[in-house]
């Protein structure tokens, strides 16, 4: 089933080759804008310079568009250039039929509508998928292989894995991985070295693409915030942009379209809770902050005209990575996957003030302050310290799988105790409101010298994220920053640790920590922030299969495409799908008629 992509792409291909691409992008020169409104035009805006955004840019100007992209940031690569490097890459790409795997787009759509794919956990990875986005997606996807290698972006492998994927569907091997190369790393602020050639980072993807959008004359424009999206005259639609630039505000029409590619809203609390009202001001770890921020402002753009959102259930579904378990503790930033070295720029920047510590969970305890404990009972876990965090699919999970095939739902045990840690962590802590509150790994003197910890800064951040003293009562007091509403006990802590110790040796009684390992009781003690990480959004403004922004009534608000986190309806994390929507918007760009 095609869905019009034929001739989507014979009739962008006409366009490009009419007008070619050399074409203007914008005139007078951007540099005037120093104050006042200046006013400028160009085919097609693009808001956001990360995954969607520059493959948007590099696409239009293929197409012969002219382009111009507004980064609210004073870098370009979004999230993209602080990530892994993944790539979910199927339906029959070059590197799936070279390792013989028989993918096409249609089981590439059906993967990822299968209803009959659930967690252990109880949550369906693709029951409430858009049908329409997942079509075209899986009619496109297979493309995008191409689309980044003649675009100067090298793979580590000749041949997919199964590494990274999130929701990438369960019959074959999909992920792909971009060669850091000699590229710097947004992560560690190093250039790659020899070994950059098998090194996956993102920076892989971001510099050929934006270096190719550049050379084929898109216009980027850095520290440059959209602020609304302008509204055409007569007839309805989405006319161009306003943003703030160079301490003054520009005008920008859009003849052809407007594309948001802004990321999506986990770092605004106000949106997130929306969806799931336990994400709480607490959460101020958000994967990909502090290079660029979740900050939802091309969804609300999109809503000020009169757009529509999508992607509830995914936003809110136990699956995958919107909410991930502490990777690191005794810093502000703990995603797992993203690791701040000394010579990376928001280090540099005085933005991230610790590296954090990698913690075996054997060696203390996790505890959140809690309102109105029982005086016989003050114990301030919550839940078994080494569960693991939300479930995911990718290729093989479900064994002897048959697409749509309902005795799927048998052949992953239900079992939600093991995957259960991140709701006990977001769960009340009984004061009425929402979130979880901050978690904190307690640990003795014993374990940093049993694990060589060091517990000095840059490590940790005392700046609110690591405490010591050389009493628990004393620990508890200490334990003061913004997001802390609930003071900690002293008695309670002393008797929580009190209690865990007196399981070590024998069995949990109160979580079921298998064979609980040491002791807390040699000071001085420490407490460590290991608050879970905001990663995917999985919601935003609700789009067709041509990546059209809809409205409340279901249809599309002329001018106005979405891509990437800023657009709902799918549950799949990564590059992979923020790339092939824009390469799909771009089409339906450049075949529109005004």
């Amino acid at each position: 089933m095609e869905v019009n992509r034929r001739s989507l792409l014979k009739g962008a291909a006409g366009i490009a080759a009419a007008a070619g691409v050399g074409s203007t992008t914008l005139a007078p020169n951007l540099a005037q804008a120093q104050s006042g409104t200046a006013k400028y035009m160009a085919d097609v805006v693009i808001c956001g310079a990360g995954a969607a955004g520059l493959a948007a840019a590099v696409r239009a100007r293929e197409l012969g568009l002219s382009v111009v992209v507004l980064e609210a940031q004073s870098r370009f690569g979004g999230r993209m250039i602080v990530n892994s490097g993944n790539i979910p890459i199927g339906g029959g790409s070059p590197a799936q039929m070279l390792a013989g795997l028989g993918d096409t787009p249609d089981i590439l759509y059906r993967d990822l509508t299968d209803w009959t794919v659930v967690q252990p956990n109880g949550f369906p990875s693709y029951r409430y998928n858009d049908h329409e986005v997942i079509r075209w997606y899986a009619n496109f996807n297979t493309g995008l292989q191409d689309f980044l290698s003649r675009n100067g972006v090298v793979f580590t492998r000749t041949t997919p894995d199964n590494t990274g994927g999130n929701e990438v569907g369960n019959s074959f091997n999909r992920m792909m991985h971009t060669a850091l190369l000699k590229y710097e790393s947004a992560r560690t602020g190093l250039v790659g070295s020899g070994s950059g050639a098998t090194t996956s980072e993102g920076p892989g993807a971001a510099y050929p693409l934006y270096n190719s959008a550049v050379a084929k004359g898109a216009t980027i424009l850095l520290n440059c915030r959209l602020l609304t999206l302008d509204r055409a005259k007569g007839a309805g639609g989405v006319a161009g942009v306003t943003a703030s630039y160079n301490g003054g505000t520009i005008q920008i029409q859009a003849r052809k379209g407007v594309f948001i590619a802004t990321g999506g809203g986990q770092g605004n609390q106000h949106y997130r809770q929306m969806f799931d009202p336990r994400l709480g001001a607490e959460y101020i770890s958000v994967a990909g902050e502090p290079w660029s921020f979740q900050d939802a402002s091309g969804i609300f753009a999109g809503m000020n005209v009169g757009a529509a959102i999508a992607g509830a259930y995914n936003h809110m579904a136990e699956i995958g990575t919107n909410v991930t378990k502490a990777g690191k503790v005794g810093t502000q930033h703990n995603y797992t996957f993203l690791n701040w070295g000394l010579q990376s720029k928001p280090f540099l920047e005085g933005k991230v003030k610790a590296t954090g510590i990698t913690v075996n969970f054997q060696d203390g305890i996790l505890i959140k302050a809690k309102a109105g404990l029982d005086p016989q009972n003050q114990n301030l876990r919550f839940y078994n310290e080494m569960a693991g965090q939300f479930p995911t699919n990718s290729a093989g999970q479900v064994p002897s799988y048959t697409q749509w095939d309902y005795k799927n739902l048998a052949k992953l045990a239900y079992n939600p105790e093991a995957n259960a840690f991140l709701d006990a962590a977001l769960a009340s802590p009984g004061d009425g409101m929402n979130g979880g509150g901050p978690i904190w790994f307690i640990f003795d003197d014993a374990a940093r010298q049993r694990r060589n910890m060091n517990v000095n800064p840059p490590v940790v951040d005392p700046d609110g994220f690591f405490f010591s003293a050389n009493t628990l009562e004393e620990l508890a007091a200490k334990i003061v920053m913004p997001q802390q509403r609930i003071p900690v006990s002293p008695a309670a802590l002393a008797a929580t640790v009190a209690r865990y110790n007196s399981y070590v040796g024998g069995t949990d009684n109160d979580f079921g920590k298998p064979s609980p390992q040491f002791r807390i009781e040699r000071g001085p003690f420490y407490a460590a922030w290991a608050t879970p990480t905001l990663h995917d959004a999985r919601s935003g403004l609700r789009i067709n299969g041509k990546r059209e922004v809809l409205d409340l009534s279901g249809k599309p608000i002329p001018g106005l495409y979405a891509g990437g986190e800023a657009a709902g309806g799918f549950s799949q994390h990564g590059m992979g799908r923020a790339m092939t929507d824009a390469l799909i918007a771009m089409a339906s760009v450049a075949t529109r008629t005004v």
